[in-house]
């Protein structure tokens, strides 16, 4: 536990010369993957050079990037590309980050509103009123077909005059199933002709 290097919450992993990488939190070896899912669940982490003690993390998460458009998850277009390139020995140069890290930023924020928006109008939505609806619906053919199976079925809140139905006591359970079956089975036969 003395070789654990934590600064703060952030993580120390060592990367050697033979390009094994070093989780010193855990004390284990991982990979790129597990970076780049520590990366996903916000795990702050530091990609130390094992030799020379440089931070690397730069070169890391941008190694998990090319793997990540190599193995097909292509998210950066074309166009982005180019230009960011473009933009290496610019004037520019030393704005990008700050503007980059700011849209990044501004994008989550907005992606957050878009959820909790989303989220908030679910209640008041015609869609979901319709899918209530629906449900309804289904639970009344089940009760025609099968009396007594559908009683509290998807009503949270429970209608007026209705009981949730008790759990069976006796061990007839299967045979009851079957018996409805049959019966409903014989309602679609005789409609069916």
């Amino acid at each position: 536990m003395a070789d654990k290097e934590k600064s703060g919450d952030v993580i120390i992993i060592k990367k050697y010369a033979n390009r094994r990488l070093y989780n010193t939190d855990s004390s284990s070896y991982i990979t790129l993957d597990h970076l780049a899912e520590m990366t996903r669940e916000g795990v702050e982490f530091q990609v130390i050079d094992a030799k020379s003690g440089a931070d690397i993390t730069h070169q890391i998460l941008t190694q998990i990037i090319m793997d990540e458009e190599a193995a097909g998850s292509q998210m950066l277009p074309v166009t982005f590309l180019r230009d960011l390139i473009s933009m290496y020995g610019n004037s520019m140069q030393a704005m990008v980050p700050h503007y980059l890290e700011m849209s990044m930023s501004q994008f989550r924020d907005n992606q957050m509103k878009m959820r909790k928006a989303f989220e908030d109008s679910m209640g008041s939505n015609p869609l979901a009123k319709l899918a209530q609806q629906n449900m309804a619906m289904f639970k009344a053919a089940t009760d025609a077909f099968m009396p007594g199976v559908a009683k509290g079925m998807g009503d949270e809140e429970g209608a007026e005059g209705e009981d949730k139905p008790a759990a069976p006591q006796s061990g007839n359970e299967l045979d009851e199933l079957r018996k409805q079956m049959a019966a409903m089975k014989e309602q679609i036969d005789k409609l069916s002709s």
